[in-house]
């Protein structure tokens, strides 16, 4: 009894991760740039003191769904979408370099180019700043291009240019901050991998957004089918607690 009601709970605790993990996916369907993550279960035998003899479900991410998304036009000479492979390089919140489809930029009253979320874009070498423009332009190699507040409409000053990195998406993990970053060394150690350089080969195309990779109905599918396997696991245990009852019920009887 105790076997079949430990197995049935721990199913449930993992079916309710992985409703998580389903929901966040679900939640993010309008989110620009963003990527799915993968979600599956595997059976693993508890390990300890004594034999072997219980095995539990586990839910586990192994890996993030890398497909694009689909390219929406918005018109916004601030919205950038990468034209095939390739990442935005941002400075995360810890000063870090980290990765990203999200090409929803803006400019802050100090100059800094930003993502929506706040993010610094990185530039050729440090997070991009640009001065009071009338015209901003952004070239499909990532180059930053100005005609300056009262400036001459023909007088084009180039500011900078957007790192645009393409590492191997194995060298990729994504983080709870939602972006992309370098794996850190398998073995303790080791140095961490430097920034991958920019790569001329990545594109990108102005007043172009590209959306969420999630496809909305298949993550509906899943989250019924999570849900029916939770009710699953719940009956499980509650015949198991009756059987439980009913045994030692005719045990006092005996």
């Amino acid at each position: 009894m105790d076997r079949s009601l430990y197995v049935a709970m721990n199913g449930a605790k993992q079916t309710l991760l992985a409703q998580t993990a389903n929901a966040n996916n679900l939640a993010n369907t309008q989110t620009t740039g963003f990527k799915s993550d993968f979600e599956q279960f595997r059976s693993q035998p508890v390990f300890g003191p004594g034999f072997p003899a219980r095995v539990y479900a586990m839910s586990e991410r192994p890996g993030t769904d890398m497909a694009p998304g689909a390219l929406q036009t918005t018109g916004n000479p601030l919205d950038v979408a990468i034209k095939g492979a390739g990442w935005l390089a941002v400075q995360d919140k810890t000063g870090q370099e980290a990765y990203t489809r999200s090409g929803d930029l803006k400019v802050t009253a100090d100059g800094l180019l930003l993502t929506n979320s706040g993010l610094p874009v990185m530039g050729n070498t440090a997070p991009i700043a640009i001065p009071p423009f009338d015209k901003m332009m952004i070239g499909a190699d990532g180059t930053i291009s100005i005609i300056p507040v009262g400036g001459n409409p023909n007088t084009v000053a180039v500011i900078d240019r957007i790192k645009l990195v393409n590492p191997p998406l194995t060298d990729l993990e994504k983080l709870d901050d939602g972006l992309m970053h370098i794996k850190p060394p398998t073995q303790p150690g080791l140095p961490k991998p430097p920034p991958p350089l920019a790569d001329a080969n990545v594109q990108v195309v102005q007043g172009v957004l590209e959306g969420s990779n999630v496809g909305a109905v298949s993550a509906m599918v899943e989250m019924i089918e999570l849900a029916r396997n939770f009710e699953l696991q719940t009956k499980v245990m509650r015949t198991v607690d009756e059987d439980s009852a009913a045994s030692a019920k005719l045990m006092k009887m005996a």
